[in-house]
């Protein structure tokens, strides 16, 4: 048939010649230019920790996640596999909003966050040990290996927490910027979106450090081109003042992409 096969487990599904087909155990990706990627990198909040009991985002043949052996596969939540705890993201909802944009597209979700990691782990050779992993050396792999089947759309980034401690969020701001700037050389994309989400505003407060982290993120959205900040106002906690409900995750993945469609322009 001429067309690259990922196998999965699936219900026979046609989607139309430009969308994901689905036929029994095996994907047909779409053609380059209509497989849209989003890199989701950062710590626990982007890895998701929403309970899996809690509302969650119907699955979507249109809606495709690269699993942990880099592998296509439908999209569920959890998305990542970062840690035992992982639940419902945001990346779901994003794609939902996005989909009403692009309907003859397909949608490849490329999970990269590593719960707890600081920013510091996000350089080159940088290795976390909670997760035993190189998180910015594995999302480059990662990227590399779903770039042979579509096209890298934008970068979602959540992360911070680690940082919100003393002498290290007076240093956050220089390094979430030369983070930025690295993705877009690595990939030759000066305009590559890129949106970063507040940390969370929950009833107990963490202190004047996590506030700075807040501001140094909003600081660097305002002055980079094509990189939005992504407001958590209202959005609740899952009841450990730490990371956000399933509900509030949803509704995040969807202020995120209202952010992206403007930082896409």
């Amino acid at each position: 048939m001429g067309k690259r096969f990922v196998r999965i487990c699936l219900t026979v599904a046609l989607c139309g010649l430009l969308e994901t087909v689905s036929m029994g155990d095996e994907v047909v990706l779409p053609s380059q230019d209509s497989f849209h990627l989003i890199l989701l990198a950062g710590q626990s909040n982007m890895a998701g920790r929403g309970d899996m009991e809690g509302p969650r985002v119907e699955s979507n043949p249109q809606v495709l996640a690269l699993d942990k052996e880099g592998r296509w596969v439908v999209a569920k939540d959890p998305l990542h596999w970062d840690k035992s705890v992982a639940g419902v993201g945001l990346g779901l909802s994003f794609a939902r909003e996005y989909l009403k944009d692009h309907p003859g597209v397909t949608i490849g979700l490329i999970p990269a966050a590593c719960g707890g990691s600081p920013i510091s782990s996000w350089e080159a050779g940088a290795y976390f040990d909670q997760t035993d992993s190189h998180p910015y050396d594995d999302a480059l792999k990662r990227v590399s290996r779903a770039t042979q089947d579509g096209t890298l759309k934008g970068v979602l980034w959540h992360q911070g927490e680690s940082d919100s401690h003393e002498g290290l969020s007076d240093l956050y701001e220089a390094k979430l910027e030369g983070l930025i700037k690295r993705f877009r050389v690595e990939w030759d994309r000066e305009d590559l979106p890129v949106i970063l989400g507040q940390l969370g505003q929950f009833e107990v407060k963490w202190g004047k450090h996590i506030e700075e982290v807040n501001r140094a993120t909003k600081r660097v959205a305002k002055r980079l081109e094509h990189v939005g900040f992504v407001s958590s106002k209202n959005l609740e906690s899952k009841g450990d003042a730490l990371h956000f409900s399933s509900a509030a995750l949803q509704e995040f993945g969807k202020r995120y992409y209202g952010r992206f469609k403007r930082a896409s322009r």
